[in-house]
């Protein structure tokens, strides 16, 4: 009989060993930190739930980290994810079931979603810049400015509302999703604005809602697509910013009068789904016609005043008063005034009505003869000066005039400055009223005596007199004698050597003495020599009895001196060259 001898200690020691260390190996497989494994509840004290995973040490998985708490029990398995392989201060392994039923959850999410694609999720929260969205126990982040097409500001509303969304972003290492509303409502509503789109037509009428207010104009949604409502075609009449009509959210009618369906641009009118009101504007508002309107825009040129909704007509600052002389339409009206007005013109094309205030009122010019007839004597200040006269003041707003030829007997009158000032006071004499053109002209020098009578026999031919150079001409100078009278020195007579230019010889202010040899008391004037101031007497009787038979004036004499030449002289110098008389004027 054979008899098996036993086995060694020292052999059954390393088969032992052999098999435990084949049975560790075969568990500590994939048992590494972030590693997700299966566990088996081994035991449950108090919050810790013991887990056997098929490593050396079991490992403590914390009890409320299990939704159902009534299912751990010894023999319960689970998917538990490897945090450290041993912790610091129970040398156990250190899991969480939390932290792998995410990680499962997430690759899940990754699995069936993908960026762009549709998913239903609700709103659990708001946080800062956005919204919470719960999506398969998946939170993904829903931007603000991803809600919807327009501007949110009140986020809570949309709290607890389940909707579609887009998936726009899935970041793995970050573990969030962001998703968009708003791209989903875009993508439907570019769908419907091309069929809306191709459905519009000029000319026909849509309900709108306005979405935006501008200083130009309004945005309308057409239900889908926005439209451009022009300031200039929402009124036939005048408004200075679309909010004067229309507010955010109003609902209106519009008529569509232009479509871009290369740019997507379409252009809408408010005001042409009412009747143009210039269409009838003759019949309602013929010329001569008196309307009561307000006064809407003030401009430097005048006043708009609008009579109908609608139609605004312009009253031009010359309209505004017969007598007043209105600097700026603001000196007589504000906006918001009413005021009576007459219909001047209408222009029903470029619908364009001109007005006028003064038409209401009396016009003071029709009586204008009766208050200051022809020949009567008037008192007035004077209120301005222009190159041919002075404006006289007779009443408020009407005015005379004095040409400056009727300004003085004895003097030729350049300037209405040499003789008057504005502010004085005159009188003068009315020569001639015409009302249609709304003139008087009046005569200053008839007001006055006229010296002429007394001047011819103060200064009668052959008579010595002295006087100032008061102006100088190509054909000779004027002296100024007493009483403001002026009498001309031909140039022949200046000096008995010849002279070119007057200039030369005499200057203006310079006294001098000359002999007068010509008086012609139809067109008042007086002829002077200097060369006649050493006339001997019998030169000065000849030239004295040759004055005497002539009505007009005295022109040559006996003697050495030829006076028919002289006189012949001082006539081209009065007529022929009365063109350069001209007070003031210096020889050219």
């Amino acid at each position: 009989m054979a008899i098996r001898k036993p086995t060694a200690p020292a052999e059954k020691s390393a088969i032992f060993a052999e098999f435990l260390a084949g049975v560790t190996a075969g568990k500590d497989k994939k048992v590494v930190p972030g590693s997700i494994v299966e566990g088996i509840v081994s035991a449950v004290k108090g919050n810790d739930v013991f887990t056997d995973i098929g490593y050396k040490s079991e490992g403590i998985v914390g009890l409320d980290e299990f939704a159902d708490k009534a299912e751990v029990v010894p023999g319960f398995r689970f998917q538990v994810k490897v945090i450290d392989l041993e912790d610091d201060k129970t040398g156990m392994v250190r899991l969480s079931k939390k932290a792998a039923d995410d990680q499962i959850r997430w690759q899940q999410v990754l699995d069936r979603y993908t960026e762009g694609c549709v998913v239903s999720g609700t709103i659990k929260s708001a946080v800062r810049g956005g919204l919470i969205v719960d999506i398969d126990g998946i939170e993904a982040f829903l931007p603000g400015s991803q809600v919807d097409v327009t501007p949110v500001r009140d986020l809570a509303p949309y709290i607890g509302q389940t909707y579609e969304f887009k998936v726009i972003k899935i970041s793995n290492e970050r573990k969030n999703i962001i998703v968009s509303r708003r791209e989903l409502i875009e993508g439907t509503m570019a769908e419907k604005r091309a069929e809306l789109l191709a459905s519009l037509q000029k000319g026909e009428v849509r309900k709108g809602r306005v979405k935006n207010i501008t200083d130009f104009g309004a945005f309308i949604d057409l239900d889908g697509i926005d439209g451009l409502l022009h300031i200039t075609d929402m009124s036939w009449g005048r408004i200075k910013h679309p909010s004067e009509m229309l507010k955010v959210g109003q609902e209106l009618e519009v008529m569509v009068l232009d479509v871009d369906r290369e740019k997507e641009r379409i252009s809408l009118g408010l005001k042409q789904t009412t009747e143009n009101p210039w269409s009838t504007i003759v019949e309602k508002f013929p010329v001569g016609s008196r309307v009561t309107g307000k006064v809407v825009n003030l401009a430097a040129y005048g006043a708009f005043v609008e009579i109908a909704p609608g139609i605004e007509g312009l009253v031009h600052i010359s309209e505004f008063s017969w007598t007043k002389r209105v600097a700026r339409p603001s000196d007589m009206l504000n906006i918001g005034d009413e005021v009576l007005v007459s219909v001047l013109q209408v222009d029903a094309e470029n619908q364009k009505i001109a007005l006028g205030i003064r038409q209401t009122q009396e016009n003071p010019w029709d009586t204008v003869q009766d208050r200051y007839p022809v020949g009567s004597r008037v008192k007035g200040k004077v209120r301005n000066f222009t190159n041919y006269g002075a404006f006289i003041e007779l009443e408020e707003g009407i005015d005379g005039m004095i040409h400056i030829s009727d300004m003085s007997w004895t003097r030729k009158i350049n300037r209405p400055s040499e003789c008057l000032n504005k502010g004085d006071e005159v009188e003068a004499i009315v020569e001639a009223v015409d009302p249609k053109e709304q003139r008087i002209s009046l005569s200053l020098k008839k007001a006055q005596t006229d010296p002429w009578a007394e001047i011819a026999s103060k200064y009668p031919v052959g008579k010595l007199v002295k006087g100032k150079v008061s102006k100088i001409a190509s054909f000779g100078a004027f002296i100024e004698l007493e009483d403001g009278v002026d009498g001309l020195v031909h140039i022949s007579q200046i000096s008995d050597e010849r002279v070119t230019h007057v200039k030369d010889v005499l200057k203006e202010g310079q006294e001098v003495e000359a002999r007068v040899v010509k008086v012609d008391r139809k067109d008042r004037r007086i002829g002077l020599s200097m060369t006649a101031v050493n006339m001997t007497e019998e030169q000065v009787k000849a030239l004295e009895a040759e004055s005497e038979p002539a009505s007009g004036s005295t022109s040559s004499a006996s003697g050495d001196m030829d006076f028919g030449s002289l006189g012949a002289a001082f006539d081209d110098a009065f007529q022929s060259q009365s063109v350069e008389w001209q007070p003031g004027e210096s020889d050219k």
